[in-house]
């Protein structure tokens, strides 16, 4: 795999983290308001965007070790 496409990976993990933090801090206001459904709704976008950034900071780290290997 290109240099360039791990770097892709790397932004795309780096931009799911900050909308999990974003959906996270939406949650826990929703929470302290008694919004309980939209806070289960923001919590469960950030779960899914955890989910995102783990599989991209993940295929990030595959691509780099097959990339220094082929040295």
């Amino acid at each position: 795999m290109s240099k360039d496409k791990i770097v892709e990976h790397h932004n795309a993990a780096a931009e799911h983290h900050e909308y999990a933090a974003k959906h996270h801090r939406e949650a826990a206001k929703h929470h302290e308001a008694d919004s309980h459904e939209k806070a289960a709704h923001h919590a469960h976008s950030a779960h899914g965007h955890s989910a995102h950034a783990t599989h991209h900071a993940g295929e990030a780290s595959k691509h780099h070790a097959e990339h220094h290997g082929k040295h």
